[in-house]
């Protein structure tokens, strides 16, 4: 990649590599080039036309609101994500996610502070749990549930199973109070039609996210229902799990092998030490969707037929392979890379292009690859997940 400096003495990445490329003399968005130089100028190991394999929550339409605020990332955003919609949400201490339900199964991800979570299962069996930094929690489609955020508030990752998902579109309690009638109301519940003459007039709208005051201290004391709490816990403290550790790096998998009611999403939390890399692989069960939570890396997605393309990717930033593409993820900063690994499956899978290689006969590689014994020789028939530095 070739520099050429502009008036202000600013640096500018420019599309030069050798003999090929040459600068830019039109209009340029320095600022998006310079996080995406693998756009700007791809490696040659590129080819064809792959699509667009990457959305920053940064370029996603925020709704802000009195208790927090929430961005999404779904099909509209990210068209070849039809497994997978996102959503990054901050609630202030006190902020409430409205009594909702969805068609779809949410998976969270808490990325900083705490939150107190509630739902009820069709068993009148109902759940009140608080959840803090690296906790999880999964609710079964049409399971009714609500967020808020504790002391500090928090922010999270909400990741449904269907890339068409809104979090826009929900089911709201307050929106179904709304569009009742206030006898059929007052039928219901036993009580006046007068009861319901403050309802909020701005359903669907404010309640969304609202300001509320802190809750009671102790999840734990508070509302036991005659049905009891739910069999299956609906979180999971994914940091105290024991880490896979690797040359490189570590990975934390979450499956409903070790998260029994997580059915529809898996997950993998991946660590990638500087100048590391997620190994040559491919997933034979789902897409993947991937969210990075810290760091910057860049990812090579092969898609047969000679069609690779490669990314560049930073904290903030989704990317998406979709299923049994070849790639890799390499750690291109200085801080550890940290990202999840997201798919529509009920259990983590991957096959190592490494394993493959040495548990298949070695003359039959070479004959494909023209390798020598010493590079055959160093095939791990250990699935590594993630690979040191040279």
């Amino acid at each position: 990649m070739a520099t050429t400096t502009d008036p202000t003495t600013r640096t500018i990445l420019e599309p030069i590599s050798g003999e090929r490329g040459a600068t830019i003399h039109g209009p340029s968005n320095v600022a998006v080039e310079e996080e995406n130089p693998s756009l700007l100028l791809p490696p040659t190991t590129d080819g064809g036309t792959v699509p667009n394999l990457k959305f920053s929550y940064a370029a996603a339409r925020n709704r802000v609101l009195s208790g927090g605020w929430g961005r999404e990332i779904t099909i509209r955003e990210l068209p070849i994500a039809t497994d997978i919609a996102g959503v990054n949400m901050r609630l202030k201490p006190g902020g409430v996610r409205e009594l909702h339900w969805h068609k779809e199964a949410e998976w969270a991800y808490m990325i900083a502070g705490e939150a107190r979570i509630t739902a009820v299962d069709a068993h009148g069996r109902n759940a009140v749990e608080d959840v803090g930094a690296g906790d999880l929690w999964y609710f079964p489609a049409g399971t009714p549930h609500s967020i808020q955020g504790l002391a500090g508030g928090c922010e999270f990752l909400l990741v449904f199973d269907s890339g068409g998902f809104s979090e826009n579109e929900t089911f709201l309690i307050t929106d179904w109070f709304g569009h009742t009638p206030k006898d059929v109301l007052a039928q219901n519940f036993g009580v006046p039609e007068s009861a319901f003459d403050d309802l909020p007039t701005d359903v669907g709208n404010s309640r969304y996210i609202f300001a509320a005051e802190l809750p009671p201290a102790r999840a734990q004391d508070l509302v036991a229902g005659p049905a009891g709490s739910v069999p299956q816990s609906f979180v999971h403290r994914m940091h105290q799990q024991e880490p896979i550790k690797a040359p490189g790096g570590q990975v934390r998998v979450t499956d409903s092998s070790n998260f029994p009611i997580s059915r529809t999403i898996a997950g993998a939390l991946v660590e990638i030490e500087p100048g590391a890399m997620r190994e040559l692989h491919w997933h034979p069960n789902a897409d993947e969707w991937q969210y990075y939570l810290r760091g910057s890396g860049r990812m090579t997605v092969f898609a047969s037929s000679g069609k690779a393309r490669t990314f560049d990717y930073q904290a903030g930033d989704v990317g998406y392979v979709p299923f049994a593409m070849g790639h890799y993820v390499q750690n291109t900063g200085d801080e550890p890379l940290v990202m999840l690994e997201m798919f529509k499956s009920d259990h983590f899978a991957d096959i190592s292009l490494a394993q493959w290689m040495a548990l298949t006969p070695p003359e039959l590689v070479q004959a494909h690859l023209n390798l020598d014994d010493a590079t055959m020789a160093a095939l791990s028939t250990d699935k590594r997940l993630v690979v040191r530095g040279a």
